[in-house]
């Protein structure tokens, strides 16, 4: 990896020290400024590790941050804990280790890509084509920094439930269909066509991008625009996606034989001491392969179903879960105070402690959102949402963080409040009810009166 041979492009969480534009992305060797130092960000070329690679990637974090890696939503790892004079140093390290993270926007592909049994194309091989053909445009710098392209194999394993600037997506044996602005479902087509076609119209695209000024995204491109780069796509209409699937936890076995085990960090963060020796084990059981993925997790490959049942028992012990029932599944936590400079309370303690008092509320038809400020880095759609302030914290129902509160509550009444929310649901619900329905139907004014502060 060439020393300028990085940058990601995932949701913002954390502050951007005044060394970064706005809106930019921390990357290898460009990190971001946060509460407990510096912050990077990576994808590895292809999306797979050996887990080699990964044991020395956690002993990197160890040695040159403060040792807490993170997987975000869309599959990233992060790196904290940094200092200016150990950034070069953690870069050399994974150079080392013969980790590749290209630069330019990142390309996410479909994390079984080459073993899922139903994938319809290879992304792989429209990625290193794309690399190899678009290397000028991918370089360029009035690509905006969060500018999404993503290479979807097909079937029921594939990223249709992944929103991109730009998708690339199997349709069919040897067709694909090139999508902006959305996810499966919503994206607008464009072409449908070989793999060449589909490598010339990113090209096109990423062309127009640069075209229409600095770090433009795919949606401020006027439709009469597209429409003459693209004409076909006046008769086009999307691919019909697959279901959405939720993140590959626990153990998918394979046309082969062979296993494939999903495992969630708790609250999408590792403490590389943890992580260190849960690898050293699994790699005892057979496991060769690491492929951090969407969903805040990492996939085990080329295992046996026995040696990926073993490894899943013994992963709680580190801190990961093969249970994609856990209730911990269903909160989504940004950094929280001590890690972020907008966070204000620690969202991780909270975290734990909400799983141990309102399981109630964890059943899985709603996402709890604790985010340490109104910024909502963690989950930017509507969600119950508890929400840091300088008053205490907003109770947002049904809402993003940034939405205005349906009940203000002082700072150390916080817990107090979850139980109550626990025990009116516990109350309330009618039989095979979920909760996020129970909520609906009681409504905001009776679930906040008794929550508001007098």
């Amino acid at each position: 990896m060439a020393s300028g041979e990085q940058t990601a492009r995932d949701s913002r969480e954390e502050v951007p020290s005044s060394g970064m534009r706005r809106g930019a992305c921390p990357t290898l060797l460009e990190p971001m400024q946060t509460g407990d130092g510096l912050l990077a960000r990576l994808r590895p070329a292809g999306g797979i590790l050996s887990i080699q690679q990964f044991i020395q990637l956690a002993e990197a974090a160890q040695r040159h941050g403060n040792g807490i890696l993170e997987i975000t939503a869309r599959g990233s790892l992060q790196i904290r804990g940094l200092g200016p004079e150990t950034v070069q140093p953690l870069a050399a390290d994974l150079h080392a280790a013969g980790i590749s993270v290209p630069a330019g926007p990142v390309i996410e592909l479909s994390p079984l890509h080459g073993i899922a049994p139903d994938e319809i194309g290879n992304p792989a091989e429209i990625e290193a084509v794309l690399r190899e053909k678009l290397a000028a445009e991918l370089l360029s710098p009035m690509l905006a920094p969060k500018l999404s392209i993503l290479i979807d194999g097909g079937g029921n394993c594939g990223l249709a439930a992944v929103a991109a600037d730009i998708r690339v997506a199997a349709v069919s044996a040897g067709v694909w269909q090139i999508a902006i602005n959305g996810d499966g479902r919503t994206a607008l087509p464009l072409l449908t066509g070989s793999a060449d076609q589909a490598v010339r119209a990113v090209g096109d695209l990423l062309r127009l991008l640069i075209s229409l000024g600095r770090h433009k995204r795919c949606r401020d491109v006027e439709r009469a625009r597209l429409l003459s780069a693209f004409p076909a796509m006046e008769l086009m209409k999307l691919a019909r996606a697959p279901e959405f699937q939720d993140p590959l936890v626990g153990t998918l076995t394979l046309a082969d034989g062979l296993a494939v085990l999903g495992l969630r960090p708790r609250f999408g963060q590792m403490r590389a001491g943890d992580l260190i020796a849960f690898l050293g084990s699994a790699k005892a059981f057979g496991a060769t392969q690491v492929r951090p993925s969407p969903g805040h997790i990492f996939l085990l490959a080329e295992l046996t179903p026995r040696s990926a049942m073993l490894i899943a028992q013994m992963a709680p012990s580190y801190g990961l879960s093969a249970d994609r029932h856990d209730p911990s599944a269903h909160i989504a936590t940004c950094a929280g105070a001590g890690a972020c400079t907008s966070g204000h309370y620690q969202t991780k303690a909270h975290a734990e402690r909400f799983v141990s008092i309102a399981p109630e509320l964890l059943d899985g038809s709603m996402v709890v959102h604790l985010s340490g400020c109104a910024k909502g880095c963690a989950h930017p759609q509507p969600a119950l949402s508890i929400v840091g302030a300088q008053d205490g914290y907003h109770l947002i129902l049904n809402g993003k963080a940034s939405d205005a509160p349906d009940a203000q509550i002082a700072s150390g009444d916080i817990d107090s409040a979850i139980e109550e929310l626990a025990r009116l649901i516990k109350n309330e619900r009618h039989a095979g009810e979920s909760a996020a329905a129970c909520l609906r139907r009681v409504g905001k004014g009776d679930v906040t009166r008794p929550l508001r502060q007098g």
